[in-house]
């Protein structure tokens, strides 16, 4: 049985995605979504999301595959993710502005 998702030395792409989906449900309850409250906890989030993007990448293979194919795929969603917890993190602050 492989239990990659323990061994931090080993790629595994099940990790990555817990670490970003992780992340972006933890800067949801730590902005207080629906009222978007700025707090510079919401940086904790912003860097496990980075590193659960970097564990994913580094499931990439050099031969295109299916597997290669969902890798691609989480990595889109992984920018996503990101980008979404970037503007709960900004949002806040750009609207105290108007």
């Amino acid at each position: 049985m492989n239990r990659s998702f323990f061994h931090w030395r080993v790629p595994s792409l099940l990790r990555g995605n817990i670490l970003v989906l992780g992340s972006l449900g933890a800067s949801f309850v730590l902005t207080k979504f629906p009222a978007n409250r700025p707090t510079p906890a919401i940086i904790f989030p912003v860097l496990f999301s980075i590193l659960g993007a970097v564990e994913t990448f580094r499931c990439l293979r050099s031969r295109w595959s299916f597997y290669h194919g969902a890798v691609m795929i989480s990595l889109y969603m992984d920018a996503m993710a990101l980008t979404m917890i970037v503007f709960l993190a900004f949002y806040p602050l750009l609207s105290q502005w108007r």
